[in-house]
């Protein structure tokens, strides 16, 4: 006998879905404008997108992030990323990324140069390297990264077509698409930025939606082979819907608790990799329910094809 979070439940999900229809619709919009805004280099972009400079050395003695960051932030580099890395042989090795301005990669470099010297003088920063992301370089990254997110959609197209028939794999999709968009909505909305990490964890949080998915899709096939005539159609998948809630909220929370804990000890150099990973189990668990599931019972309802009329 399975393991529930909680007790049996029979809430009629499927009643709520015109209003989830609209509270996505608006997500989605918000998503789609987010898009646009990135697209076009007007959101919060990391130099990755948008080209910079990344500077890495080390200093002789111990120096704290908080003082480093007050040194650059006082020499006109408020919006400096700084990320100690551990692990190398010279204790305080600091990788500082500085976002792309007119004068060029190795003016800005020499001025970080200049500001670190001026506030540590009795510290010596000795520079192993610089790398500078030009914008070419950041508009083949955005590329890579949309064609990314197409691809990873069109195999869950495909795969889920496969596994179960045409109709899923539409509503899989846009369940899956649904999510994508709507963590990147809620970025844009708080100024987060997106980098190359975002991008990563929207692809995971894809994954993870898909596959919350998958177990409602089937618990749908198992009970509608015990059903034979249309009016069954909704409970039945309201019923798989129900049955499959305990083990969705109990896989929700820990993958919480494990993304949760990164978010808390990962550093800033995971944060927001781990609070898009947050958002959207929220948002891929909404949708499994909400979206993936309600999108096929309309696509049933207007052009029967299991329940002919």
């Amino acid at each position: 006998m399975p393991i529930r979070f909680i007790g049996e439940t029979n809430i009629d999900f499927l009643g709520k879905r015109k209003a989830s229809f609209v509270l996505s619709a608006i997500l989605i919009i918000i998503g789609i404008v987010a898009a646009v805004m990135v697209s076009t280099g007007q959101a919060n972009l990391g130099i990755e997108f948008i080209g910079g400079t990344m500077v890495e050395g080390y200093f002789e003695n111990p120096v704290s992030t908080a003082d480093l960051r007050t040194a650059l932030s006082g020499g006109g580099f408020g919006e400096a990323e700084i990320q100690r890395l551990e692990g190398r042989e010279e204790a305080n090795t600091f990788l500082i990324r500085i976002k792309a301005e007119e004068g060029g990669g190795a003016r800005k470099a020499q001025d970080i140069i200049a500001v670190l010297e001026e506030n540590f003088p009795n510290n010596t920063f000795h520079m192993d390297s610089v790398h500078e992301v030009g914008p070419a370089v950041g508009e083949t990254l955005q590329s890579q990264a949309r064609w990314a997110v197409i691809v990873s959609l069109l195999g869950i197209l495909v795969y889920i077509t496969l596994r179960f028939d045409f109709r899923f794999g539409v509503a899989a999709t846009i369940a899956t698409f649904h999510d994508v968009l709507v963590v990147l909505g809620i970025f844009f909305l708080l100024n987060k930025e997106i980098t190359l990490l975002v991008v990563s964890a929207l692809l995971t949080l894809a994954g993870y939606s898909l596959t919350d998915t998958v177990v409602v899709y089937d618990r749908i096939r198992e009970n509608l082979k015990k059903f034979h005539k249309k009016a069954d159609f909704v409970p039945a998948v309201n019923r798989s819907i129900n049955d499959v809630l305990s083990r969705t909220i109990m896989t929700s929370l820990t993958v919480l608790i494990v993304v949760g804990a990164i978010y808390i000890a990962g550093g800033p150099v995971l944060r927001d990799f781990a609070l898009a990973l947050i958002f959207g189990v929220l948002v891929g668990t909404y949708s499994s329910v909400f979206v993936a599931s309600p999108v096929y019972v309309e696509w049933e309802a207007r052009k029967p094809r299991r329940f002919k009329a």
